[in-house]
């Protein structure tokens, strides 16, 4: 179901101030006016019911409800999903953020590779661009909030701003202080390890990092780093995936097999 997302929390007074596309979507196309209410998201991923208050001058004004009956919280009881993606050529990119919003990844960290064909003018050796990496930013946290709307997806998905491949262990090291038993996988073209994807999500883990590279994939230097960071690696089936499906269809995996893990038949618990 398609959902209204506020593009800032409302201020001290609990009021927001709609204008330019959004004011348009609420005003011509839903046709909402003075005293009617409507149900939207706010960035943090809670919902509340506004009334319009006024509309005029292009400028839509509303006020949020009282706390005890506007807010309801998203109840998803999934353990968070990251996505390390190296950053891909043209749209590529774009589509694996409106995807991974669709999802409900958590945090997507867009990082340069050593085989990325795209290096945002990386400005040293632990930086990138600034400007260019800012305007990158902005325009995935614009295909998020589209993408969410359309979805429906309660999870207030973040978006980093490109860093370089060693940076992507701060964060890792980050989620394992908060918590310790996450899990961290790293999707790979050769066979490094055994273990399944259900092996490696079977003891209800804390959170998942999935981290998918380039269009040539990680290299050699790369893949010892994720497996000294703790990772484990995994083949995607027997085909070859592009970058941007590899993304897609690994989120779908993995919150497949997280969601469904309470239905899981054990071959313990299996009648002879």
């Amino acid at each position: 179901m398609k959902k209204f997302i506020l593009p800032d929390p409302p201020d001290s007074l609990g009021k927001i101030y709609l204008k330019g596309n959004d004011f348009h979507y609420l005003v011509r196309i839903r046709r909402l006016g003075k005293g009617s209410f409507f149900k939207a998201f706010l960035p943090d991923g809670t919902v509340k019911e506004l009334e319009i208050l006024s509309v005029s001058n292009e400028v839509l004004t509303a006020q949020c409800g009282p706390e005890k009956d506007a807010i309801t919280k998203n109840s998803n009881v999934l353990p968070p999903v990251y996505l390390f993606q190296a950053i891909l050529k043209g749209a590529k990119m774009d589509l694996i953020v409106r995807q991974a919003a669709e999802c409900g990844i958590s945090a997507v960290v867009p990082f340069v590779s050593e085989y990325s064909q795209v290096r945002i003018r990386a400005g040293g050796a632990a930086s990138v661009n600034k400007d260019e990496s800012t305007e990158k930013t902005r325009r995935w946290n614009r295909i998020i909030r589209e993408a969410r709307q359309q979805s429906g997806s309660a999870i207030p998905t973040q978006i980093n701003a490109p860093c370089n491949f060693d940076e992507i262990f701060l964060f890792w090291e980050q989620l394992n202080k908060k918590d310790a038993g996450g899990v961290g996988i790293f999707f790979h073209q050769d066979h490094l390890e055994s273990g399944t994807l259900h092996d490696h999500l079977g003891n209800k883990p804390g959170f998942v990092v999935m981290a998918v590279g380039p269009e040539g994939g990680f290299s050699p230097a790369e893949t010892q780093r994720f497996k000294a960071a703790g990772f484990n690696s995994l083949v995607l089936g027997d085909n070859i995936l592009r970058a941007e499906t590899a993304a897609l269809y690994g989120a779908a995996a993995i919150q497949t097999i997280l969601s469904e893990r309470a239905s899981w038949l054990l071959k313990t618990d299996q009648k002879p």
